[in-house]
């Protein structure tokens, strides 16, 4: 029997109330490492502690890659909607500025 590798990217809520992004083979102990900060050097060592706000699972290592670039290139208020499970947001919070009705020129 073939035994398919999961692989998993994440969102991490940090101390400071930013977001943090990543893929791994190994969720669980991933989010231990983040947590005891053993590499002073990462993104969240100086931002715990951290809390997992969101994950999807892929089977297909590419697919995880592409998925954590594309989230990795969304504003706050995307991941945000995506932790909260607001899916049509995304579409929303895609179009640019004046597009979703904040275009300061229009009146009312």
């Amino acid at each position: 029997m073939i035994k398919v590798k999961t692989f998993y990217v994440y969102i991490l809520s940090c101390s400071d109330d930013s977001y943090y992004t990543d893929m791994t083979n190994n969720l669980e102990q991933r989010i231990i490492q983040h947590q005891l900060g053993n590499n002073p050097d990462t993104y969240t060592f100086s931002r715990r502690p951290v809390l997992l706000k969101w994950y999807v699972e892929c089977n297909d290592p590419n697919d995880a890659i592409r998925i954590e670039k594309q989230i990795k290139g969304w504003t706050k208020r995307k991941k945000t909607a995506i932790i909260n499970g607001q899916w049509d947001d995304l579409v929303t919070f895609s179009k640019n500025y004046t597009e979703h009705g904040n275009d300061k020129s229009s009146t009312g």
